[in-house]
Order: C-alpha cells, then structure tokens, then sequence
C-alpha cells in the first residue's frame, strides 16, 4: 500500500474508525439515546455503509451540498445542523420529495418563507444557545420559539422536531461536567415546558468532547457528535481521546533531513493539513505530530516529533533522535492531524490500508 504513495496522501485505518462507532454506539445504547452522528467530519458513504452495521438509522450534516450526497443511500433522516439558509428553499424542496429531511431554524423570518414556498414535508429543530454564544435561541426567549413555533404550524409542510444544543465551548472550557449540568438543564427546561402541546418532541446535544466524557446526559434523547469517528491531537488535548482512537494520518515524503539542526522537511503543508495549531509548554507550534508508517497502519514512536511549522506544500519537522536515525530522503512518515475534520476537507478522499480508495464528499 505505501509503494503507491508519491505525495501527500490522507490515510484511513478502517478498524480504528470502526471501533470509534461502536465505542459511541455503545455509549448512546447504555443512556437510552439515539446516535445521529455528524458526518462533517468522515464525509463519506463508504463510511456511512460502517455506521449502519452499528445500528446507526440517521446523519447529521453540515450543508444542503453534503446533504445531497448522502441523499438515495437509504438514511432514514438526514439533519442539516447549520441555520437554515432561505436562498436554499428551492434545493431543500426538490431534495425533500425523495429524502426525509431536517433543518435548523434561529428565527422567525426564514421559517416564514419555508412556511410559504415549502411543497414537501420538512423537520426543523430549534437550535438553542446555552452559552457558546455563536448561533441560535437564547434558552430563556420564548417568545422567539414560540414565535417560530407559530409560523411552522401555519404550513402541515413544516414539522416541529424538538431542540438542539451544539455545546461547542466544550471545546476551550476546561468543565465539561459543569458545561453538561447547563446542557442537560437547558433541555430538560425546554421539553417539560412544550411536550404537552409536542409529545413526541425530542432533545439533541452533538459535540465530540461533551460525548466522549460525559456518562450522565440525563433525559437529553438524541447526541450528534462527529469528530469521533477519527479523532485528531486536538480532541488527545481536551482529553476525549487517546493518541492510539486517532484513525487518519497524512502520508508524506521526506525530501530533506538537517541533522545539525534536528529538523526534516517534508511534502505537507496548510493546502492539506489545514493550518489548526496547538501551542507546545515552551510556546512553540504544533501542527501535526509524526507516527512511523507500516502496511499496518502506524505505530506512535516513544520520543515525540512535530511539523513546528506549516506553508502551503511545505512542512518543517522538529525532529527526536529517534526519527533522525531511522530516516532517510524519499521515505514517507505519517503525520496525525491537530483537526481531522479539515485534513479530511482539504485532502477530499481516503486511502484505506488495504491499497483502496475510500470516498469524501469534496472529491466527488
């Protein structure tokens, strides 16, 4: 597999995502919730075909594009988790006449033009803000959701589907439990105050680091995280994960070695990685740290190496002992990504380790 490799190139260890699944699969099943993975993150049908093996019904996704591609695959709902755009109505309708659809909606104005010009039947969900502070309903104006609730009711197009919390501060807080209590409180607000007129309304909560930590989700229904299905050093840093859950790494070739100043240049940079950074204890960057490569996969060295610093082909690697005497120019070494969902993005396509290609939405 690593013979047909000249350039940088995005690999997938398929047993390692697999087990990320079943791991969440798993813990949604033990707290009687649904999992509605968000596929921003995999973008992929091949790896869509995995998650059903794990009892996985519905997605989540991120755009109306995404949408489209997962749609025909036999999803039972697929939820777009971003603010409804308007200028997308047409697309949304001519997609939800074969697909059962969901959308998120902030206000009142773009659920009224849904309201008006929707001709096939739609869910919407209530997005909330608990306190991230970067989209949706404060938890607390119920005359905004009420409002929105009002207009949907005046099409039998529009269905009211429950709320949604993206706790994306989960993210930089360092008290998730704390976070948790806010997230678990808000919604449970929420469905003891609307499920009398709404009964089968559900709750949602989707951020990777609150559903790897998190055992108590008290009455919450639904979680939606994404990242989880490979992790990368960013979620190793919140703690969500190990180094060893981390399921993709960027193949890339060596092209010089400066053994006087411990550093390897190798063929990576922003243009595949993105440019996601962690901060090292000494105030140096850390885009991405180096595994040594094998047809089975990776194997994390004992002394640790980093790309210190990204352009846009290039990466520059701080290099251990360890890496300097065992490698040569023209070998390839494997770097985990900080941001798995934006290496994902920029590389647009997988290669398993069995030598096949595997799907990503933006290299369709």
């Amino acid at each position: 597999m690593l013979d047909q490799i000249s350039s940088p190139t995005l690999l997938l260890n398929e047993q390692i995502c697999r087990n990320n699944l079943k791991k969440m699969a798993d813990k949604a099943k033990r707290n009687g919730m649904k999992l509605v993975p968000h596929f921003k993150t995999a973008q992929s049908q091949q790896i869509g075909e995995w998650a059903k093996e794990y009892g996985i019904r519905e997605i989540t996704v991120s755009s109306i594009k995404m949408a489209e591609y997962f749609c025909g695959q036999g999803w039972d709902n697929i939820h777009i988790a971003f603010p409804f755009n308007p200028r997308e109505t047409k697309k949304i309708n001519d997609l939800a006449k074969d697909q059962s659809l969901s959308v998120q909606l902030i206000n009142v104005a773009v659920t009224e033009k849904l309201a008006m010009e929707l001709e096939n039947p739609l869910g919407f969900f209530i997005e909330i803000d608990a306190g991230y502070g970067r989209t949706g309903v404060a938890v607390t104006d119920f005359e905004l959701i009420e409002g929105i609730m009002r207009m949907a009711i005046k099409t039998d197009k529009l269905k009211f589907k429950g709320f949604y919390i993206h706790a994306g501060h989960s993210y930089y807080e360092k008290d998730i439990e704390k976070l948790y209590d806010e997230t678990r409180a808000a919604l449970n607000m929420l469905k003891n105050k609307y499920r009398s007129e709404y009964p089968e309304l559900v709750t949602r909560t989707g951020d990777t680091p609150g559903c790897s930590v998190i055992e108590d989700f008290g009455d919450i229904d639904e979680m939606g995280p994404g990242n989880f299905v490979f992790y990368d050093l960013m979620q190793v840093n919140l703690g969500s994960c190990k180094r060893e859950d981390i399921a993709v790494a960027l193949a890339v070739p060596v092209v010089d070695i400066h053994l006087g100043r411990k550093e390897i240049l190798v063929h990576g940079g922003g243009v595949h990685l993105a440019k996601d950074v962690l901060t090292e204890p000494d105030g140096s960057k850390n885009f991405g740290e180096v595994v040594f490569l094998n047809e089975n996969g990776w194997e994390i060295p004992s002394e640790r190496s980093f790309l210190k610093s990204i352009s846009q082909e290039h990466g520059l690697i701080k290099a251990s002992d360890e890496l300097l005497a065992k490698v040569k120019v023209g070998d390839l070494l494997g770097i985990l990504p900080i941001h798995s969902c934006m290496t994902a993005d920029c590389m647009g396509a997988y290669l398993s380790l069995n030598g096949q290609i595997v799907d990503h939405v933006e290299g369709h």
